[in-house]
């Protein structure tokens, strides 16, 4: 690829060589100088609608947006005066006089881009009074919450549903001082087109967009003695959580989050890796037996917002998805009915609690096809990375500073190959270490499968198990799992066996997960390989790193189970998807 011309310009007096195509605020990062922002987001379109980062470029007579202005040869750029300071300023006043004025009781609180911007621009009043748009918070969703009133018209999550999801759910209505931001025809969110991804909550620089509160049911059952609480926690959990407190990108904190689950009062912590492995086993049981008699490709059901695309956009290839329930459904399914039976407990007496990456697990878990026959979940309650981060911190636990704690037996025993379940690519690397030693009947001679490995968002391959040459295709992020799905039902590939995420990254990228540190946006490539290399740390510390070496698994299915794919299996770990139309639609 021929190297792009060098364009060499000024900013700030400084002069700078950057390459063609470059933005005047990639240019003046490149000399750090940072330009003050709240539209611009690194993985999303350039809208510069919100005018924040306005820099003087000499004759042209008006402030030019940085973000979305490229550099030429020659330019003279300013970034920093009194007049453009004062010129941001008053935007974000704008934008702060028809805001609520309920920052100490906000949930973004401390983490707000329009408080922190404010604060950098040295905001520190309201100039007008007047007239403020009103509008009903929406909380028809299991999943996600719309308040519009927070909302600043930055699009962001307009852009990430329509370019990173492929969507389209939102959209702006309305002009003016009118203009919000909604489904087609402002219609409630469960009755549109949204998967309950909350990649929107992810990429919104206020509390426009939220995930539905979980917690209070939570403390409630903690407080009743006649409960037994049980939680469980995703593996991509352990690789973030510490984030909210301080520590590195990429710290795995697993000891620490058991120890903290326990204070808050959990009478049983669980794993859901344990989940991971149980799915690992049938989903290999189940594509084994798909190679022979189809149909094919097999296509990963984990992610509670892909199935939704499915179910929505793709009903067609329902068939060729996994009827595996998820490794939350499953770990619940069996709290209520192995592990009750086991320790002698009434499943009407024990509250399941799931500890999640994904604001779409809340939707997961209202689905009726995942209660028992009385229509009571099998998951009770479940709660986001950030929401156990802030129960924490709520109660007083110094999460830094605790020990090194353990998971309980029997449904707390893992395998490394549960853990690499939290991102992208390692479903399909864990499954094909089960099939490689189920097709061979021999130990499996590998365990890496370092080519299914997609953070990037996209990957092909072909990957030998045995003497089959297995073709597989791995999406995170549901744009590019349209590439994928648009071949299959072209016909131009053939496909054994897909791996879909619904989150960029994968569990990592969740819509749950804890907002960024200062300095890294949501969707910044490198925070998600920080965490995905704390799976792959775990997994590559554990001795026992294959789902069916997995003694709690193997007497899982002596006791209870019997074998993998049995109707028993099938009764309890297997569900079915239908295809669905916003309601309303025919």
């Amino acid at each position: 690829m021929a190297k792009k011309k060098k364009i060499t310009l000024k900013i700030d007096d400084t002069t700078v060589s950057v390459p063609e195509g470059t933005t005047i605020m990639e240019a003046a990062e490149s000399l750090g100088i940072f330009i003050p922002r709240l539209c611009y987001h690194p993985d999303l379109s350039l809208a510069g609608s919100c005018r924040v980062c306005i820099v003087d470029v000499k004759d042209m007579g008006f402030y030019m947006a940085s973000c979305s202005s490229q550099v030429w040869e020659g330019m003279e750029v300013q970034t920093n005066s009194p007049a453009i300071r004062q010129a941001r300023r008053d935007i974000v006043e704008l934008l702060l006089d028809n805001h609520p004025m309920d920052c100490q009781t906000c949930d973004r609180d401390g983490n707000c881009e329009l408080q922190n911007l404010a604060y950098s621009l040295g905001v520190r009043q309201r100039h007008f009074e007047g007239k403020r748009k009103k509008h009903p918070i929406e909380l028809s969703s299991a999943s996600v919450v719309r308040d519009a009133e927070k909302c600043i018209l930055c699009g962001r999550c307009v852009r990430v549903c329509a370019e990173i999801q492929g969507v389209h759910n939102l959209s702006q209505h309305g002009r003016g001082f009118n203009t919000v931001v909604g489904p087609a025809h402002l219609s409630e969110m469960d009755k549109s087109v949204c998967i309950q991804c909350g990649q929107c909550i992810n990429v919104c620089p206020t509390a426009a967009f939220l995930e539905k509160r979980g917690a209070s049911p939570v403390w409630d059952a903690l407080a009743n003695p006649e409960m037994h609480v049980v939680v469980q926690t995703a593996p991509s959990i352990r690789a973030a959580i510490g984030e909210g407190f301080g520590l590195a990108p990429g710290t795995p904190a697993t000891g620490r989050m058991v120890t903290a689950l326990r204070r808050l009062g959990f009478d049983r912590v669980f794993d859901t890796d344990f989940g991971a492995d149980l799915t690992i086993i049938e989903e290999a049981h189940e594509l084994l037996t798909r190679i022979k008699e189809g149909p094919l490709p097999m296509i990963t059901s984990c992610s509670p917002g892909w199935v939704s695309f499915m179910e929505k956009f793709y009903p067609s290839l329902i068939p060729h998805a996994s009827t595996c329930r998820s490794p939350m459904s499953m770990l619940s399914v069996l709290v209520k009915t192995y592990y009750a039976e086991q320790a002698g407990i009434d499943p009407k007496n024990i509250f399941s609690v799931a500890i999640m990456p994904c604001v779409a697990k809340k939707y997961e878990a209202a689905r009726r096809e995942h209660c028992m026959d009385d229509g009571t979940p099998f998951t009770d309650a479940v709660l986001t990375t950030r929401e156990l981060i802030w129960m924490i911190k709520c109660y007083g636990i110094h999460f830094a500073k605790l020990p090194e704690g353990e998971f309980d037996a029997p449904l707390g025993i893992a395998s490394g190959a549960g853990d690499i379940f939290g991102t992208t690519g390692g479903v399909m690397e864990a499954t094909l270490r089960a099939a490689s030693e189920l097709v061979t009947g021999k130990p499996a001679d590998r365990l890496e499968f370092t080519e299914v490995r997609a953070v990037e968002g996209l990957r092909e391959t072909y990957v030998a198990i045995g003497d089959k040459n297995i073709h597989v295709g791995v999406a995170n992020g549901l744009t590019n799992a349209k590439v994928l799905l648009d071949k299959v039902l072209a016909g131009t590939e053939k496909f054994d066996v897909i791996e879909v995420m619904a989150c960029p990254g994968g569990c990592i990228g969740g819509g749950g997960q804890p907002y960024p540190p200062e300095g890294m946006k949501v969707l910044d490539p490198e925070l998600l390989r920080l965490r995905a290399s704390a799976l792959y740390k775990i997994d590559g510390g554990k001795e026992l790193r294959k789902s069916y070496e997995n003694p709690a698994i193997e007497e899982l299915y002596d006791k209870f189970l019997v074998e993998p794919g049995s109707p028993k299996a099938h009764e309890l770990l297997h569900t079915h998807y239908a295809a669905k139309l916003p309601r309303g639609v025919r």
